[in-house]
């Protein structure tokens, strides 16, 4: 067996984690494969404009790309050519059918298993690298291991990255997870697997379990997580009725080492390919298993986080008297999150759809997002996309912060304020800017859970 990858997949999961894995092993050779040209031209761009906004990508990319690092649309030499094939295609929510709106739609991870199967002279690794549901290694073995000859693996290492931190998730990870069969050619697979991170990760942070519980905790430590921002933003409405302030019931809270601070920064809600996504695909999997309870427990995580961004605009509507048509709100932040362009699930764009239903009148700016706020508003009204914030802002009504990129609190609100229409609101949704501040202005503020 030789020790070269492939990974189908070019996107959030595969570009960044290919590279990082190269980086660390130069004696590999690392390719990364996509049906879409257009995506590995830009992976292969010569000023190294990457399809993905990721902090110090560029710089593993620029370090690897041509050395041991190669992006090519060639899937079936790739596949020929490498031993060790890591699946990172995309898995959405099923939008159609039996288990829509909860179910993953697997219609691309299939597709994929068939291609190797097809494109495979010899054994193969495959490990899955793109969250699934349980038991899909099952179903993939069942589909690539139907013929004589070749002899194919599967293992489930799902990634644990945090979009923003994905390169530091990747070169210091909390935890290496990978699940395989329990038999001889599993623990010999799984070896050669944990051989590729243990090249820097400590082999205490490798953890080996079977192939179903590694598909399942992928799941279930994303649910939790998301579970942890609904309960906050649940207590941050309470905070806003009983005049308690969330941040100081967040810090006791997170004072108690039981339950630690992570995840209780009170704000608009998740966000991104993951959290919406795992939590309803839980959901999905109780029901199939008859725990309808458990199910119902689960879907309020989602509900809570819907209902946050609608408290948002409902609390744009009192701040503003009651009436929003007509007015001009800036939109400072589109992505998810700070540190990312991904627009997948941002509570931005839900509140900007919002907003557009009572004819308001939209500025949007990000500094890294603006192509995809395009395209994901596309087709809605009275929209304006604008890379300067003071621009954004000129003759607004009202500013809300949706995304706490660092350069916001660095803005000159002051120049801001003078070209706002009066009285200039602020509503900080994710509480980072300096509310003091904002009022000696002038600004009226607003944020959640004060």
């Amino acid at each position: 067996m030789n020790r070269d990858i492939v990974c189908i997949g070019a996107g959030y999961i595969g570009g960044p984690t290919m590279a990082v894995i190269a980086k660390m092993n130069p004696g590999r050779k690392v390719v990364v494969v996509d049906i879409n040209k257009e995506r590995i031209d830009a992976w292969n761009s010569p000023d190294f404009e990457l399809p993905v906004y990721e902090p110090g990508l560029a710089d593993v990319v620029k370090e690897t790309r041509g050395r041991n690092l190669f992006f090519s649309t060639d899937i079936e030499s790739a596949v020929r050519e490498c031993d060790i094939v890591f699946v990172g295609v995309n898995t959405p929510t099923k939008m159609f059918g039996r288990g829509a709106g909860r179910a993953s739609d697997l219609q691309f991870w299939e597709s994929t298993a068939r291609e190797i199967k097809r494109y495979a002279k010899s054994d193969k690794i495959v490990i899955e690298k793109s969250t699934l549901p349980v038991r899909t290694a099952a179903a993939m073995e069942s589909i690539l291991n139907t013929r004589d000859g070749c002899k194919f693996t599967v293992l489930s290492n799902p990634e644990f990255l945090a979009e923003g931190t994905a390169i530091r998730d990747l070169l210091e990870p909390d935890r290496v997870l990978i699940g395989g069969p329990q038999d001889e050619d599993g623990i010999r697979a799984i070896a050669e697997a944990a051989a590729i991170y243990a090249s820097w990760v400590p082999r205490e942070k490798i953890i080996t379990s079977n192939v179903w519980s590694a598909e399942l905790a992928k799941l279930a430590a994303n649910a939790f997580l998301a579970q942890r921002v609904s309960s906050i933003n649940a207590i941050a409405g309470l905070c806003e009725a009983t005049g308690a302030d969330v941040d100081e019931v967040a810090r006791v809270i997170g004072a108690d080492g039981r339950i630690g601070p992570k995840f209780l920064k009170a704000g608009p809600g998740f966000g991104g390919s993951c959290f919406k996504k795992d939590v309803l695909n839980l959901v999905y999997l109780c029901e199939s298993a008859g725990l309808h309870t458990a199910a119902e427990y689960w879907m309020q995580v989602v509900k809570m986080n819907e209902h946050q961004q609608e408290r948002i605009v409902s609390r744009l509507f009192k701040e503003m008297f009651n009436t929003l048509a007509g007015k001009k709100i800036a939109i400072f932040g589109f992505a998810f999150k700070a540190d990312t362009g991904d627009t997948r699930e941002t509570p931005a764009g839900t509140v900007a759809r919002l907003l557009a239903e009572e004819h308001v009148r939209l500025a949007v700016t990000d500094p890294k997002a603006l192509r995809n706020a395009r395209a994901d508003l596309a087709g809605v009204g009275g929209v304006e996309f604008e890379e300067d914030e003071y621009k954004a802002a000129a003759d607004a009504d009202a500013v809300v912060v949706m995304t706490d990129w660092s350069r916001y609190p660095q803005l000159d609100w002051e120049r801001i304020y003078s070209n706002m229409r009066k009285p200039a609101l602020v509503f900080d949704t994710r509480n980072c800017l300096d509310a003091r501040k904002l009022k000696s202005i002038g600004f009226k503020t607003v944020n959640i859970g004060k």
